[in-house]
């Protein structure tokens, strides 16, 4: 056995090391893009470097900037916490509980996957209009929260059997109220998954092109609503100044969420075992 794991070593090393390369090369490429202001071939490295990508991704013009950042970041917020919160709970009623058309609830949860997702962009859009809530915030919210609601509810259904409900039967059993074990229990129990959800949902919202452009009909401009004619018109620099902030800006929000859910889980630990 022991042979056997030191020969799968260098493999595994050599997967690991080919996967940081797929993923870094591309982001390096994007970083000096973002500040090449001209770079010709054959030359390895840019001939003039300038802030004009950055300058246009902050300037504030055609409802850019600030505003359009922050709009974003909020809209994907919204989206994750949407998402997570009705994923944590059908995951509840989909894995503890037995009821009749579960099976049927549980299969038109991949439903999304199997329809396509331009006749389904354009099928919430009917609606949306009929109901009154197209080209507005809480409508692109709620179209990204159901695009991005299976992939959570997958998610939080495998969190969900895997914590089963033993913690809780005991916490119940010492005289625990139903809001303290949901709140010292069970959300510590499944913290794991909700941040994944978190990550997962946040991703999908703040990446959603065709989905916000659509329901929001121009009047809702996020991040990638105004990154992706750029990634088409040829214009590099100001295309991978979009990309890195991104970047930056994504990851910044996955440490937040990682941080914020890590504190609160270690004060949980500490309340439940002292």
């Amino acid at each position: 056995m022991s042979r056997r794991r030191r020969g799968a070593a260098p493999v595994a090393r050599f997967f690991i090391v080919l996967n940081l390369v797929c993923v870094i090369v591309p982001i390096a490429l994007i970083a000096v893009w973002a500040f090449a202001d001209r770079w010709a071939w054959p030359d390895l490295l840019p001939q003039e470097f300038s802030l004009r990508g950055f300058s246009e991704v902050f300037s504030g013009r055609l409802g850019t900037g600030w505003p359009m950042i922050l709009l974003s970041i909020g809209i994907a917020l919204a989206t994750a916490v949407l998402s997570t919160v009705v994923a944590a709970l059908a995951a509840r009623a989909m894995t503890l509980y037995r009821w009749r058309g579960r099976s049927l609830f549980s299969f038109s949860v991949i439903l999304p996957f199997i329809i396509p997702s331009t006749v389904f962009a354009m099928g919430v859009q009917v609606l949306f209009i009929h109901a009154g809530i197209a080209r507005t915030v809480p409508g692109v919210v709620l179209s990204h929260a159901i695009v991005a609601l299976p992939y959570a509810i997958i998610i939080m259904s495998e969190v969900t059997r895997a914590a089963g409900t033993r913690l809780e039967d005991a916490a119940r059993s010492l005289g625990a109220g139903t809001l303290a074990t949901t709140v010292h229990v069970t959300i510590p129990a499944l913290l794991p998954g909700i941040l994944s959800s978190l990550s997962m949902c946040y991703i999908m919202s703040f990446s959603q092109y065709f989905l916000t452009l659509l329901i929001g009909g121009g009047s809702v401009r996020t991040f990638a609503v105004v990154l992706f004619p750029y990634l088409s018109s040829g214009d590099r620099t100001i295309a991978a100044a979009y990309g890195l902030t991104f970047i930056v800006i994504t990851f910044a929000v996955f440490l937040i969420f990682e941080l914020l859910l890590k504190r609160f889980g270690m004060k949980e630990e500490r309340t439940l075992y002292g």
